[in-house]
């Protein structure tokens, strides 16, 4: 047919439906769905009618029928992935059939824009001592405004909503959850740089109820990938950015549903840079994807696909304020240059591949997704290990001038003004001074120092199935259940010697083997230093019930899972071979959870709704063990987190102005909590494990986000956010120390020592910013282009605090066991006041285009961040070595401190840019 015929049908079919649809007779309703650009029929449609329960897709010609629907004013809804949402009144009388005809739908190009962009948020900015996540999981909730507000503009201060952890949203593919046993958190480096096959997301915020899982706290992400569903043709696409890597490209090809009922889908993408951002952070990852569906009747698809996606980073570390004022923001002191090459002594690799088969049965009333998994690989994250010999950090804390202007004797300017010179001469690794030592005649073969890899090997399987059922008209029922066992081997491996024959495996603090039963002597590709296993099972099943009548929806759920954690130590530890080898006693725990929430529509345009929640769960694995590297103890009287939550939000959606208020309550009990670090306290110096029990933390706020469509072309929308999260109640602190009986090092041989309560009640939690604004003005041109402008404040940002310098312990003299004469409640105050991080002002500009030319569609995007090139801390942590008064009281006294609090620093002025062609 002549284009000019359907855009004259198409426009006459609106306007008559607009203007003459109060007249029209009729109680069903067809007509058919086109692309507004290539006017080729759109497929998997979903069609909707406000205030019913009627639902249908389009099929391959992009036709509907809707029958079987009440005389009156009825509210047309369209949807479909990529494109924006279509809206259309009609009015209904008599008994006959309304033909509307041809509807255009229009490519949502800012939709597209996230899809290209989502990598860029998994940078993962984490170290051994602080971890941030990101707010990744959100950037497809993009029809909430608040939420897209948080990814996009609030996440450069690591911002996270309502305070929670990335664990406490759910993240599934075809409904098998991807979150880690390890932390809860889902890995998106599993499937990342696969943006093309990884849009179709069905994300529900908050606590309101899904179809595919109980849920999180943050919702739930169920990442569909079902080559039916997708537009078919090719897809080739090109960025070029200044932040975690510097260039990417992307090749899709989706076949389309064929005629035999086979469709299939294969993507690959190569990421890279040699270093981002931040100095000597190098980025070298790749991403294959396949899948094939097979249609096997008109209410059974199977499904298979396979994911392999492996990437290597270069780690970037937390600095001193002395370190920056040094050598600047960008400064990263893990890498060096060998042989005119960048190398990141701290790499971390993650190679995890997965294959799912997934079955899809679909009825009239009925529908019901099957999928089994299984997952293998390793996540690796290196080091550079020493052993009696000098650190090879180069800002390790006695090779910085402060260490010289602190001597207890006296300031040494000289020593210190070498240190500087030296610093600022040689900031990196020497990595060949590192070959030298180890080819010392002295060494005879020793290594002083070793490139390893602290390695985790995976063997997980997975089955889930849940069903969604349509009892009625008006009540429906979603249950499932899901099974993951896992088996992982936990070790160190020597990487590279690094010019030496052998690496003495012997723990260079306490004389002891690390491996009794093993040879003492290891070599490259050699594990060493520790090895165990750990065995984790989980079964969950929830079940959830649906209303819907008129002007009311409400659902409750229910959830019960059982979860179990085994360790089985594979070295004989000589500092604790009673309990280091074999076997550890079963970590078992039975939860359950509970929620329910309503929605009432005062009408189309107000609506109310309320959610609430009790959950019980089990610590995670990081969080079970005291230190499983080397001995099967348990945390002592480990027992499930429980969480009580509610939330109330105010919805609005009038022409021109749409809207939400909310307010929430959450609290966190009987959390666990494990850290390592050195430890220099009332009570001895060694290398510890802090385990901290029984926090309580409590979160509440509200949020506000506003949107106006000022005009056709404009649109303003107004943002806020303020939260306050804090411990709600002091904790319980126990250390243990190494074994080894060094009575000159530790005066607790038994090597546990309960340090009693962590006086932290009302210290604010360090989860990035707990207060924000943010206002936004996006211009939409006709012509396929559009630009918006965001200026976002952030503020109320602290840094994390050390729980253990808040015990009685931190007064104790070491030298006499008695409190410190000057520790008075005042001053321990002034000197443990938890330090609030400067406020942020930040400028992000973002624009796209569009083309279609000879049938191909083009889209071009780019953003700049941080507009004005500010500086600012993202966040940061007390360090822990300073465990008595007296020490931190001297150190913190100093012009500049040895043992300051380190940083995080934002990204100054970035870029993205986006080239996308599709045929």
């Amino acid at each position: 047919m002549n284009i000019k015929v359907l855009i004259f049908r198409g426009s006459i079919s609106c306007l008559f439906l607009l203007v003459g649809s109060p007249y029209i007779n009729a109680q069903s309703v067809e007509g058919r769905l086109l692309d507004s650009r290539t006017f080729k029929p759109l497929t998997n449609v979903t069609v909707t009618v406000d205030n019913t329960s009627l639902k249908q897709e389009s099929n391959l010609e992009g036709e509907f029928y809707l029958k079987g629907l009440n005389k009156g004013d009825h509210l047309l809804i369209f949807k479909r992935k990529n494109y924006l949402d279509l809206k259309y009144p009609i009015t209904l009388s008599k008994d006959s059939t309304l033909i509307i005809g041809d509807l255009f739908m229009e490519l949502n190009i800012i939709r597209e824009y996230n899809n290209s962009v989502i990598v860029l948020s998994e940078e993962e900015l984490t170290s051994d001592d602080f971890e941030v996540a990101s707010t990744t999981g959100l950037l497809q909730a993009s029809k909430d405004l608040y939420l897209n507000r948080a990814a996009f503009d609030f996440s450069q201060v690591f911002f996270k909503v309502r305070g929670y952890d990335s664990k406490e949203g759910v993240v599934q593919i075809n409904g098998l959850s991807m979150n880690k046993v390890f932390n809860g958190r889902p890995q998106w480096n599993n499937w990342g740089g696969l943006n093309n096959v990884t849009g179709d997301q069905e994300f529900v915020m908050g606590l309101k109820n899904a179809s595919s899982t109980f849920g999180g706290l943050l919702g739930s992400t169920n990442i569909v990938i079902r080559p039916s569903t997708f537009r078919k043709g090719l897809r080739i696409t090109a960025s070029g950015s200044n932040r975690t890597y510097a260039g990417r490209f992307m090749v899709t090809y989706n076949s389309g549903s064929q005629d035999n009922g086979l469709s299939y889908s294969i993507s690959a993408s190569k990421r890279l840079a040699r270093e981002g951002f931040i100095d000597g952070t190098i980025y070298d990852a790749y991403s294959l994807f396949a899948s094939a569906e097979l249609k096997l009747s008109e209410n059974h698809s199977l499904n298979v696909l396979g994911i392999y996606a492996p990437n290597i980073r270069g780690s970037s570390a937390p600095i001193t304020k002395e370190v920056h004022d040094l050598l600047g923001k960008k400064y990263n002191p893990y890498w060096g240059v060998q042989d005119g090459d960048i190398r990141n002594s701290r790499l971390r690799s993650i190679n995890e591949p997965f294959a799912i088969l997934s079955h899809f049965m679909k009825a009239p009333n009925l529908s019901i997704t099957t999928s089994v998994a299984y997952q293998f690989g390793f996540y690796a994250k290196g080091r550079l290990g020493y052993y009696n010999a000098p650190n090879p950090d180069p800002v390790y804390y006695r090779y910085l001038p402060s260490f010289y202007f602190n001597n207890p004797a006296g300031p040494n300017y000289e020593n210190a003004n070498i240190a500087k010179e030296g610093l600022l001469k040689n900031p990196q690794i020497n990595w060949p001074s590192l070959y030298d030592a180890n080819n010392s005649i002295y060494n005879e073969g020793k290594a002083s120092y070793v490139q390893y890899d602290d390695r985790v090997d995976i063997n997980k399987a997975s089955f889930t199935s849940f069903a969604n059922i349509e009892v009625s008209k008006h009540i429906g029922v979603d249950l499932g259940v899901a099974y993951y066992g896992s088996n992982s081997e936990n070790y160190a491996i020597i990487g590279d010697l690094l010019g030496a024959d052998f690496h003495k495996d012997i723990d260079p603090f306490t004389d002891t083997s690390n491996d009794l039963q093993g040879e003492a002597e290891k070599l490259e590709g050699e594990r060493f230093n520790y090895n165990y296993e750990i065995n984790s099972r989980l079964l969950n099943a929830f079940i959830q019930t649906r209303i819907r009548y008129n002007n009311l929806e409400a659902y409750l759920a229910g959830s019960y899972s059982n979860t179990h954690y085994q360790r089985n130590g594979l070295y004989l530890n000589e500092r604790y071979e009673d309990n280091s080898m074999g076997k550890s006693m079963k970590a078992s725990f039975a939860d359950f959870a509970l929620k329910m929430g309503v929605l009432y529509k005062f009408t189309g345009r107000h609506m109310l709704s309320v959610h609430g929640a009790y959950i019980n769960r089990p610590p995670t694995l990081q969080s079970t063990f005291v230190n499983p590297r080397e001995h099967n103890d348990l945390v002592s009287n480990l027992s499930s987190e429980t969480v009580t939550t509610t939330d109330v939000s105010y919805l609005i959606s009038l022409a021109k102005l749409k809207g939400r208020i909310s307010g929430y309550y959450t609290k966190f009990e009987e959390v666990t909590d494990v850290n390592f670090f050195y430890y220099e306290g009332g009570v001895g110096n060694d290398f510890v494990q802090e385990v901290v029990a029984d926090i309580d933390k409590l979160h509440f706020g509200g949020e506000l986000a506003l949107a106006y469509q000022a005009s056709p072309s404009v649109r303003l929308s107004a943002v806020a956010g303020y939260g306050n999260y804090s411990y709600a109640d002091n904790a319980d602190v126990t250390i243990n120390f190494d074994t080894s009986g060094r009575e000159e090092d530790v005066i607790h041989p038994d090597g546990f020592l309960d340090l009693g309560i962590t006086k932290i009640k009302d210290y604010k939690l360090a989860v990035g910013p707990q207060k924000v604004y943010s206002f936004g003005i996006e211009y939409r041109d006709p012509n396929y282009w559009w630009l918006s402008l965001t200026g976002n404040f952030l503020g109320d940002n602290y840094i994390d605090i050390a729980t253990v310098t808040r015990t009685e312990s931190f007064k104790i003299n070491p030298e006499s066991q008695e409190p410190f004469l000057d520790a008075t409640e005042e001053a321990v105050a002034k000197l443990l006041r938890q330090e609030q991080l400067e406020d942020v002002y930040l400028l992000n500009l973002v624009g796209g285009k569009s083309w279609l030319y000879k049938g191909k569609y083009i889209s071009l995007f780019a953003s700049v961040n941080n507009l004005f090139d500010l500086e600012f801390r993202t966040g940061g942590f007390e360090q822990s070595r300073n465990g008595n008064f007296g020490q931190m009281k001297e150190d913190n006294a100093r012009r500049m401190p040895s043992f300051g609090p380190k940083y995080w620093y934002g990204y100054g002025r970035t870029y993205f840019v986006n080239l996308s062609i599709s045929f």
